[in-house]
């Protein structure tokens, strides 16, 4: 599915290499031993990632069906974060030490990677992260997350509604999470620099949580806004175009980010919803282009919902399977860390930007989006072709 470019040579030539039984001092009983690989998702709480994990195992089971790598099945091994910090931490702790996993795959957390970063950085551990969503995931030289996230997001969103729906005054109302200041004024920042424009209205105080939407749908309304970019989960969106209708705001464009994109919302918001837009991080899930075949039957065949979080973990798993395959000798997280930052430039048609994990401080390869529109109850892709920000954006 995945087609590596060159620059990864160690990518390149790494297909269905088996280890080398001799090359190292491990026993036969371990060169044949499972592949312990971990994630930390939340799976139960206030904002849960279920189906990224599930992606991942799904890539796995189809691995092991065939053989596993080199002889050997992957052990997938998923902790519950329960969007707890404890909870995180002692995860990490279990998975890196405990079960000494080779490395990290699919994780999908609102915070793990703040609480784990410093850990799998000593750990020398890398997480190819199947969601990322908290700053930390985009700024370390350990993590490297599959789609967008939330910052890069935005400043796909406000291009989007400045420069493809042509909207003079373009807003933005963020969710007032804690430690995300900085990430959304540098997201902010780069729209404003590719494009010379600024924002004609910017509330950063939306609470998480329960928040009755009313007071700044009236105050986006009373700016003049023409288009507002709005990076509450779903269930904030829910509420926020109930709050639309009630108040009978009308000709302005919502661009909501992609958590919003689901077909749990589209059923839910119905009519309510006509018009709305929403950010894609991958391939519209929704559509029948080629680039989807794969992942949709892999998913099909596991009974995985269709969504923008199991394409994020169908990624990080494939991207991981390519990185096994190029490894030669000894599977350890030693050369599992090395064969991973040998993907330098892997390209996937769900992607717009090819994946890296090269050694760098900080990662945030995917930089490209397509949008869709609500129409008559059904998310229609209406940017066919990926909206790219600028690298080092």
């Amino acid at each position: 599915m995945i087609s590596p470019r060159p620059a990864a040579a160690a990518v390149v030539s790494g297909l269905l290499l088996i280890a080398i039984p001799g090359c190292s001092d491990r026993t036969e009983s371990s060169s044949t031993a499972p592949i312990k690989v971990g994630a930390i998702s939340s799976i139960s709480g206030p904002v849960v990632f279920p189906e990224a994990s599930q992606a991942v195992k799904a890539v796995f089971d189809k691995v092991n069906a065939e053989g596993g790598i080199g002889g050997r099945k992957l052990e997938y091994l998923v902790e519950d974060d329960k969007v707890d910090p404890q909870q995180a931490q002692q995860a990490a702790r279990k998975l890196v030490d405990s079960e000494q996993v080779v490395a990290m795959v699919g994780s999908s957390s609102a915070l793990e990677c703040s609480v784990n970063g410093a850990l799998y950085k000593q750990k020398k551990i890398l997480s190819v992260q199947g969601t990322g969503v908290d700053p930390a995931c985009f700024g370390s030289s350990n993590i490297s997350p599959v789609n967008t996230g939330p910052f890069q997001g935005i400043t796909v969103s406000l291009q989007f509604a400045s420069e493809t729906l042509k909207r003079d005054k373009v807003c933005a109302v963020l969710v007032d999470y804690a430690g995300w200041g900085d990430a959304y004024a540098a997201a902010i920042g780069q729209w404003e620099k590719s494009t010379g424009k600024k924002l004609a209205l910017l509330d950063a105080t939306y609470k998480p949580g329960p928040e009755d939407p009313t007071p700044f749908v009236l105050k986006v309304r009373q700016a003049g806004c023409q288009a507002v970019v709005f990076d509450g989960v779903d269930v904030a969106g829910v509420a926020w175009m109930q709050a639309v209708q009630a108040q009978k705001v009308t000709g302005i464009d919502w661009v909501f980010l992609t958590s919003n994109y689901t077909d749990k919302v589209a059923k839910t918001l119905g009519p309510v919803g006509e018009g709305l837009y929403a950010n894609s991080e991958f391939e519209p899930y929704g559509g029948s282009t080629p680039a989807l075949a794969d992942w949709k039957q892999t998913m099909t065949a596991a009974k995985i919902p269709l969504n923008s979080f199991a394409q994020g973990g169908y990624l990080s798993a494939t991207y991981f399977v390519q990185a096994l395959k190029s490894i030669q000798g000894e599977i350890n997280r030693e050369s599992v860390t090395a064969a991973l930052q040998g993907l330098t430039s892997v390209s996937n048609p769900l992607v717009g930007t090819p994946y890296s994990f090269a050694p760098a401080e900080k990662h945030n390869s995917n930089r490209a989006s397509k949008f869709v529109q609500l129409k008559g109850g059904t998310w229609v892709t209406v940017t066919p072709e990926w909206i790219t920000l600028p690298a080092g954006s």
